[in-house]
């Protein structure tokens, strides 16, 4: 690995490290309604939006009310999306015309499924398909709901740890009010005027047409880019504006808005830990969960970029220098920006597998195997690495829950955690979230690869044989793999040799979303709720410590073998053979 690489993943965890408190405290005194800085101008507006929709302030909901408001927030806004796609043709701000020919039914529903659970994978192309209006209302809106919906659930499932004998465990209303006005809107006001200075577009024009120094015709899409572009990244959502997504120089125009984009994924989800702490009563529990998923993120962040470094064998042994030289990067560039490099791609792709952000800035597809491995894994450890806003927190929690609960079964005593004794009905909710989202990656995976595509059959959306869905052999277990790793885990992003744009694979991986997202926040829910009933338990000789380097390590080994025992084997169908087969290396 070179000394490039390693400073610039230094360099970046450094400056994550330094804004983990600060923001974590703000995020605390915003959701438990203290004041802030910006309570003079928006708390005004926060009482008028409770009064015209209703809410009531004060009132603390049980978990299967929160549970209920906020499926009910999450599928009116699917529907909407939905049918504003099929609607387009008749809707205004759409200077392409793009109407239902592009966007069928099948597609639509992945993609509203996609953006309406924050996964915002893309089986479509984005500049070619959806028009502006679209792409604001009925695609960018969830931005907004879906990352306040996260922060929303994540502060609900600290209550339940904070909380004694309670019966609720917040307002989800005034929760998702609070997450948009005092933390998202401020920081995209900001954020999209950078983007806009970095030479990111904000306009409603139609396309360009230019002629190129050949004298070939080359049509420029354009458009409300920077105002996306900051709440994709904020949100940890990562749909782009365009299909190169952070790749494309309106999108990501510099290596000041490389950097800016891979702050601004993990800002939310560090700061979180840290307003975990701050809400139970000890910082060193939130600081303890930030190490467990600051060591899993260096250790992969360190493995990809050296893989991608040492590159493909098979070059060198066809005598092409793969090694760095002044004039050349060396390694395996294939896929990558020449803007950022092995080093900047590298770290890219482990911050956004890592932040259930689907945003790329170079195709995972063409990485090594070993290189490929490191972000998929980050999507099957349930994207608990930091994670999406607030759905990667309450994930580790999930963990914490196991974990302490192996550790009870080691030493023989009922387990514990922040003082709440940790009995059946929380494992098995915790259980119940870990078995869901691996029968959904492995059931898929598996029903995919054994999927005939019969000529005339349903699942052919052209109508002639489909050929070549994937590439052949391991590889191409692995494009599928990814796929419903990427749609469960809701993040989005792909190995892009899959052709997804199919209806087999528009509705089951849309499926495969919605089981990720919403049928793992129900029984963190039920968690919680159960949690909140119960009294604090003061702590004893007995009492394992969960704010120490000893419960760290638990926590890591926990997460790792639980992955490590869940998806082995489909691994070692993939990437580990594949790697194997690169070195010529037999395999038994």
């Amino acid at each position: 690995m070179n000394a490039i690489g390693t400073e610039q993943i230094l360099i970046y965890f450094a400056i994550i490290l330094a804004l983990t408190k600060p923001v974590g405290s703000y995020l605390a005194a915003v959701m438990e309604g203290g004041r802030t800085i910006f309570h003079p101008i928006l708390r005004p507006v926060e009482k008028l939006v409770y009064k015209f929709c209703g809410v009531k302030e004060a009132e603390d909901m049980r978990w299967t009310g929160y549970a209920a408001a906020m499926l009910a927030f999450s599928v009116a806004g699917m529907v909407l999306s939905f049918a504003m796609m099929r609607l387009q043709g008749m809707l205004p701000l759409n200077p392409q015309s793009y109407g239902t020919k592009e966007i069928s039914p099948d597609l639509a529903f992945n993609t509203a499924a996609s953006f309406a659970t924050n996964t915002n994978w893309q089986s479509y192309v984005p500049e070619t398909t959806v028009s502006y209006l679209t792409n604001m209302v009925a695609l960018a809106i969830h931005n907004w709901m879906s990352a306040a919906v996260g922060l929303a659930i994540a502060v609900a499932v600290i209550r339940g740890f904070a909380r004694k004998s309670a019966n609720g465990i917040g307002n989800f209303w005034v929760d998702v009010t609070r997450s948009t006005l005092y933390v998202l809107l401020p920081i995209c006001l900001v954020g999209a005027l950078v983007f806009v200075a970095t030479g990111s577009p904000e306009n409603f024009l139609p396309y360009q047409h230019a002629t190129t120094v050949e004298g070939a015709q080359q049509v420029i899409a354009q458009g409300p880019v920077a105002s996306q572009e900051i709440i994709k990244q904020l949100g940890t959502n990562g749909g782009g504006f365009f299909n190169a997504n952070s790749a494309h120089p309106y999108e990501n125009p510099s290596p000041a808005s490389n950097l800016l984009t891979l702050i601004l994924i993990f800002t939310l989800p560090a700061g979180l830990t840290y307003t975990f702490g701050k809400m139970v009563g000890n910082t060193k529990q939130g600081w303890a969960v930030f190490a467990a998923m600051s060591a899993m993120f260096l250790a992969g962040a360190f493995a990809c970029n050296i893989s991608e470094q040492v590159g493909n064998p098979h070059l060198a042994k066809a005598g092409i220098n793969s090694q760095i030289t002044p004039g050349q990067p060396g390694g395996n560039m294939e896929g990558k920006e020449v803007r950022f490099g092995i080093a900047s791609s590298t770290l890219f792709a482990t911050i956004t597998t890592d932040a259930s952000c689907g945003a790329v800035n170079s195709m995972h597809d063409s990485y090594t195997p070993i290189g490929g491995l490191v972000p998929m894994f980050n999507l099957l450890t349930g994207e608990v690495i930091f994670g999406g806003v607030g759905a990667g927190l309450y994930g580790m929690l999930m963990f914490c829950v196991i974990a302490v609960f192996i550790a009870g079964l080691m030493v023989g005593r009922t387990p514990e955690y922040l003082g709440k004794k940790i009995e059946k009905f929380e494992v098995q909710m915790a259980m119940l979230a870990v078995l869901i989202l691996a029968a959904s990656v492995l059931g898929f995976a598996a029903l995919a690869a054994n999927m005939s595509f019969a000529k005339d059959s349903y699942w052919n959306a052209g109508g002639d044989t489909i050929t070549n869905l994937n590439n052949s052999g391991a590889h191409g277990f692995s494009e599928i793999l990814y796929a419903y790793a990427s749609g469960t885990g809701n993040n989005g992003s792909a190995f892009a040799g899959l052709s997804a744009n199919t209806p087999f694979y528009n509705l089951t991986i849309g499926s495969a979303m919605l089981i990720g997202r919403f049928l793992m926040i129900i029984p963190l829910l039920a968690m919680a709720g159960s949690l909140a009933k119960k009294k604090i338990v003061p702590a004893s000789s007995g009492t394992f410590p969960t704010d120490s380097g000893t419960f760290v390590v638990l926590l890591i080994g926990v997460v790792i073998i639980v992955g490590v025992l869940t998806y082995f084997p489909a691994m070692a169908l993939g990437p580990i053979v594949e790697h194997f087969q690169m070195h010529n290396l037999k395999t038994y």
